[in-house]
């Protein structure tokens, strides 16, 4: 799995779906997105590597906590997580299986801590 790929491949998908973060945050803000992102992909590993799905699923409602602190919406990181998990339907491997699993449950998680309003 490259993890690096991935990455950018998420990325460049959330900033298509949403042009006006580059304005908004420009360059920097990308950069930040696939820092982010590396940080899912390594919590994803950890979570995998302890082989819990809860490691990865606290982190999301942990982070979560964090981004709607600061001015976030929860759709936000659920679309994130949505788009790294459709980019993983193309990987075959019993890691990336677990991967999607483990940000399926995160996702649902998410959702269910979500108000109707906000979502």
């Amino acid at each position: 799995m490259n993890v690096d790929m991935i990455v950018n491949q998420v990325t460049e998908k959330i900033y298509e779906l949403e042009p006006a973060l580059l304005e908004r945050f420009g360059e920097p803000g990308k950069a930040k997105c696939r820092e982010d992102n590396h940080h899912h992909m390594r919590h994803l590993q950890t979570a995998y590597n302890l082989n819990e799905t809860k490691v990865f699923t606290d982190y999301a409602v942990w982070l979560d906590g964090i981004l709607t602190k600061h001015g976030m919406n929860t759709k936000h990181l659920i679309d994130n997580f949505e788009i790294i998990r459709s980019l993983l339907e193309e990987e075959t491997s019993e890691q990336a299986k677990t991967y999607r699993q483990y940000l399926t449950t995160a996702i649902s998680t998410l959702k269910e801590g979500v108000k109707h309003d906000t979502y």
